[in-house]
């Protein structure tokens, strides 16, 4: 038995760690992918800005003029929008004559590689620089002419360093180098500036990636203390289509090796137990010759230091099982901060769109000079405002259940406010919207943050399916019954996957634009309130959407 559990931990401890690094570098493969491509339509968006700047006409009269006192102000409305790090435009001598950056007028950038690139050449130019605090800049520039003679320079800095810090949050190292080899991008900045093994000969031995990578390319050949300890370390690159960039991936196998030592503790457990069993049959078998044979007292002694010897080995086992509890425990703490963020990021994200466009509205109405509508405007926000701090509340309970803050909710009242919010999108967007509510007021018990939640979800989801659509038109439909229902159908696409569109983070739209997480939410909130949320296709094309909740019938209305 023992030979057996042996070879049985061998070949199961074999088998899993395959699965689970071919499961761990298909992961990294894919991030790398997702990052590469990240950079490059970064990169690709910023690259046509200075060629649509050098043909702005408000900029070529200020070149021509000398008048720069709205040039300034010019180049800051573009920025939002376009996503750089900054604008900034020169005359023919080089000086800064305006630039997002206030503190940089008046500079003179004659000498600067891309101002003198950009002379010598028609097309945009990118430069790659790096600053006194070893961060490299990345700049587009295009040289701004008038009638064919040279009148200045309109140079574009790209932020790419924004990517920097949202890889730090999520993998373990990443690296990005141009085609000699430099880093330019990384997520430790010591880095920067350097070759790739100039970078890892700096860290210390002790490291895990310098000490996976100095023992061998292949981690499963490592020293068996690198191996137990997950320190291995998975290193995964690739290209960027961009100039001959180059971007690598380091990934470690502590997930590997904590799923791993899971199943194989089961697999002792299991082993353990039997022997156990085999120990008392053993032990049944002893003790039934000691009462026929009359066994000598030296006889009993030894089996009693036999039954010392299995409760010691039982306790080893209890021990290891403990340790294996603690670890997959710690593994579900950090799953579920992981789904937080990601859950906070996506409700979070209407109420901000919200919010910008109402300051937009704002700005305009006070430079109109019409303070008095402008402040209808921060009454919103500050309502947006109140709403994000219930959402983040609501997300905090997400977490701890509870069921002591319900109270009867009407829903005609709270799909009036999920449109009050989702105004300022609807404004944007040529949709027809039919309301159909009943005379009598629909009440349900539960969470009215909750269920607003949901409505405005899928509101959302319709806007996004009718984008391709002329003549757009959501139908809202609610009705009391047995159960309150409100529908809510669209002349979209229709839906894909129905199977697996209640599934966390599953998602039709493009990256960038959403998480997958709308759906799955508002499945889960409806499914704590008593209710069900479902979806199918309509026979006119389309997506029909149906949130039904337990009514609130008069008897229960008073009693409360």
């Amino acid at each position: 038995m023992t030979a057996l559990a042996i070879g049985t931990v061998y070949i199961t401890n074999r088998l899993l760690t395959d699965r689970f690094t071919a499961n761990t570098r298909n992961r990294a493969e894919l991030r790398l992918v997702l990052y590469s491509g990240n950079l490059l339509s970064e990169l690709r968006q910023n690259a046509v800005v200075p060629q649509l700047l050098s043909r702005d006409p408000a900029l070529i009269a200020a070149l021509n003029s000398g008048d720069y006192s709205q040039s300034t102000q010019r180049l800051i409305s573009f920025v939002d929008e376009i996503g750089a790090a900054s604008l900034t435009l020169l005359d023919k001598n080089g000086r800064t004559v305006a630039a997002t950056d206030r503190n940089r007028l008046g500079e003179s950038l004659g000498s600067a590689p891309y101002y003198v690139d950009a002379l010598r050449a028609k097309d945009t130019i990118f430069t790659l620089l790096q600053n006194d605090s070893g961060r490299f800049e990345f700049i587009y520039s295009r040289r701004v002419e008038s009638q064919g003679n040279l009148i200045g320079v309109i140079v574009v800095a790209v932020d790419l360093h924004k990517y920097e810090r949202a890889w730090a949050g999520i993998s373990d190292a990443v690296i990005v180098s141009d085609s000699e080899g430099q880093i330019i991008l990384s997520t430790e900045p010591r880095w920067r500036g350097l070759t790739e093994a100039d970078a890892l000969a700096r860290e210390p031995v002790s490291s895990a990636i310098r000490r996976a990578l100095q023992a061998t390319a292949d981690w499963t050949t490592l020293p068996p203390d690198a191996y137990l300890g997950g320190e291995a370390v998975m290193r995964v690159s690739g290209r960027v289509a961009f100039r001959g960039w180059r971007i690598a991936n380091f990934t470690t196998y502590d997930s590997v090796r904590e799923k791993v030592n899971g199943f194989l503790a089961i697999e002792i457990m299991g082993f353990a137990i039997l022997l156990a069993l085999a120990f008392y049959f053993l032990n049944r078998k002893t003790a039934v010759r000691m009462a026929l044979f009359q066994r000598e007292s030296a006889e009993l002694r030894a089996l009693n230091l036999r039954l010392q010897r299995e409760i010691a080995e039982r306790e080893r086992v209890q021990e290891t099982l403990a340790v294996a509890e603690l670890t997959l425990a710690q593994s579900s703490k950090l799953a579920a901060l992981g789904e937080m963020a990601a859950a906070v990021s996506h409700e979070l994200n209407q109420p901000l769109a919200a919010m910008k466009t109402y300051l937009a509205g704002a700005r305009l109405l006070l430079k109109r000079n019409r303070p008095e509508e402008a402040l209808s405007s921060f009454q919103r926000i500050d309502d947006l405002i109140e709403r994000m701090g219930a959402i983040t509340k609501q997300l905090k309970s997400y977490a701890r259940r509870t069921g002591d803050t319900f109270e009867p909710v009407n829903i005609g009242d709270a799909l009036a406010s999920s449109l009050a919010m989702m105004e300022p999108q609807l404004r944007q967007r040529r949709v027809t919207i039919s309301r159909t509510l009943p005379d009598d007021p629909v009440m349900v018990m539960g969470d009215r943050v909750r269920i607003e939640q949901v409505m405005v979800n899928l509101l959302r989801n319709a806007l996004d399916a009718t984008q391709a659509v002329d003549d757009a038109q959501i139908d809202l439909v609610l009705t009391a019954g047995s159960m309150a229902v409100l529908t809510v159908r669209d002349n979209g696409h229709g839906l894909k996957d129905i199977e697996n569109l209640f599934e966390p983070f599953h998602t039709t739209k493009q990256p960038g634009e959403g998480v997958g997480l709308g759906l799955a939410i508002s499945s889960g909130i409806v499914n704590e309130l008593g209710g069900r949320l479902t979806a199918r296709d309509a026979a006119a094309g389309g997506a029909v959407f149906e949130m039904r909740l337990p009514i609130l019938d008069e008897e229960t209305r008073a009693a409360e």
